[in-house]
């Protein structure tokens, strides 16, 4: 046993390091705000804290009940029930997964803005001339974003509600419905009750999402603590207040991560054998108005959150086709390509460093390393932004100051001022994800493979690079392939980070819309959906097996 674990000490050094890399940024941001100073303190307290919170509270908690009422109501329709088209509406309700944020706020706001085709449509229907002559909801605003946010994040809930309803089987329904309840009142009393957890962890990614959100808040005019870090550090120069601000925006994470874990802990449901036994291919049909009812609840947030960003990204794609050529898109499309190539190696190795060093050597020490490692992901971009950027400039600073003394060069910012910041938040950021499916798959592999191969002789190493990483291959390509496509996505902590003249496909999309010019970022935008694509039709399709 000394032999085996002195074989994967060098894993626990790894893990050991990589969970401080992944605290610094947290730590970073806490050792600011408290040495913020109390002139910027006394600012953030005053002038931003109470506006911004408020506003962030209401976004978040109006965002989970629109979200909650998509997401249930679909899950539960297209699992309990049969009526056309039910299949192909159960798949094509996860594709608004694909449409970032903020693409859907610059669309959305397109589509429903006074020129746009809505409000051209409204006006020549009922012959109005201006706007003065008639009353239109304004797409900036908070239900604005309630509502964008809500159509491309309604699916987080939807998987964990429709998942939950399949574990439960049919003979818990079937029971209340012999005791004479209906579909709504079992849905309300015994379904929706036993869904909990799983709507809760739905939830709390959507309450996430929602934070961490610049790109559609800001163009939405919606005054966020994500978008009031931003402000403060970039247009005010306040680095302490920026830093105050997100450790606010980080307690409310820790918040919701914390009543998220409490729901679990309180309510655990197992599917016994007689649920699990349920033939859960024979679903009541829907007859008359309900079939057409279920079908138009089901189509309506596929087509707001996928049909139309797409058709309005396609129409007016075809008008500059010509700028499938322009060299601002091909090099940021080449910085997007290197910077989540690189982020979905990096992040695979580490999280298969982690899950490998948890198998093999166990422990209080093992299990802590991979949980500070997974600190990054609760946290927002822009916070996220603060605490990587800073310690790498102090960084750079040092060694430029020590080198300029000693040796008579200057090195200038090599890390703070290249793509590697962006590497580096990202990384953080998309950790767990990687080494959560990594270790996934380590889970599907007995033990008993490594003691077999130890027993014919083979070193750990041989057994690792021989037996288990062969058989690890599907899991490693899956988590290569999310943390590629989120790190393409990424907006908030890439627009911080980036050098000058560093554009990737999101911060150029930023860019272009920034400054009213929708039709240049509808082809860089239909490059990040195409992209998103990929690893939503891959969980449909795992969904339907």
């Amino acid at each position: 046993m000394r032999v085996a674990r002195q074989d994967t000490r060098p894993f626990s050094v790894l893990s050991g390091l990589v969970a401080a890399l992944a605290v610094m940024p947290v730590a970073a941001v806490v050792w600011i705000a408290a040495f913020g100073g109390l002139e910027s303190l006394q600012h953030v307290l005053v002038n931003v804290l109470p506006r911004a919170t408020g506003r962030t509270l209401m976004l978040v908690v109006f965002t989970g009940l629109v979200t909650s009422l998509f997401g249930i109501v679909t899950a539960w329709l297209v699992t309990t029930f049969d009526f056309p088209l039910r299949r192909v509406l159960s798949v094509a309700l996860v594709l608004p997964l694909a449409i970032p944020s903020y693409i859907a706020a610059y669309t959305f706001s397109e589509f429903l803005d006074f020129t746009g085709p809505l409000q051209t449509g409204y006006r020549a229907f009922f012959g109005f001339k201006s706007a003065r002559d008639y009353w239109f909801p304004d797409v900036r605003s908070l239900g604005g974003a309630v509502l964008v946010m809500s159509s491309v994040l309604y699916p987080y809930v939807y998987l964990a509600c429709r998942s939950n309803f399949l574990m439960q089987g049919r003979a818990a329904a079937d029971v209340a419905r012999t005791l004479g309840a209906g579909p709504l009142r079992t849905i309300l009393r015994i379904q929706l009750p036993m869904a909990r957890p799983a709507l809760m962890i739905g939830l709390t990614l959507v309450s996430m999402e929602t934070l961490n959100d610049i790109g559609a808040v800001e163009y939405l005019g919606v005054n966020t603590l994500t978008f009031s870090i931003y402000d403060a550090w970039l247009n005010r120069g306040s680095l302490g207040g920026a830093a105050q601000l997100s450790v606010v925006l980080l307690v409310i994470v820790a918040g919701l991560i914390a009543v998220e874990r409490l729901a679990r802990r309180r309510q655990r449901f197992v599917a016994n054998r007689t649920t699990a036994s349920v033939n859960d291919q024979i679903r009541p049909p829907l007859g008359g108005m309900k079939r057409w009812l279920a079908i138009v609840t089901c189509l309506l947030p596929v087509a707001l959150g996928f049909v139309l960003p797409v058709a309005m990204l396609l129409s007016y794609a075809f008008k500059r086709i010509d700028l499938l050529h322009d060299p601002r898109l091909m090099k940021a499309l080449w910085h997007s390509v290197t910077v989540s190539g690189a982020t979905a190696l990096a992040t695979v190795l580490i999280g298969f460093i982690l899950a490998y060093t948890v198998r093999t050597r166990g422990g209080a020490l093992s299990g802590l390393a991979g949980r500070l490692a997974s600190l990054g992901y609760g946290m927002p971009g822009t916070v996220l932004a603060i605490g990587v950027l800073v310690p790498l400039a102090a960084f750079d600073n040092a060694l430029d100051a020590w080198l300029r003394s000693h040796v008579g060069i200057s090195t200038g910012l090599l890390l703070s001022g290249t793509g590697f910041a962006i590497f580096y938040a990202c990384t953080v950021r998309f950790l767990t994800m990687a080494e959560g499916t990594v270790d996934s798959g380590f889970q599907k592999l007995s033990l008993h493979l490594d003691m077999a191969a130890r027993t014919l002789g083979r070193s750990r190493l041989r057994t690792l690079t021989g037996v288990l990483l062969p058989n690890m291959r599907p899991a490693l390509l899956t988590a290569a392939l999310f943390v590629f496509v989120e790190s393409t996505k990424e907006l908030s902590a890439t627009i911080l980070l980036r050098p000058f003249n560093f554009n990737t496909l999101a911060t150029l999309v930023y860019e272009d819309a920034s400054r009213a010019q929708i039709e240049r970022a509808s082809i860089p935008s239909l490059i990040i959906v195409l992209v998103g694509l990929i690893p939503v039709l891959l969980v449909s399709r795992s969904m339907e097996r």
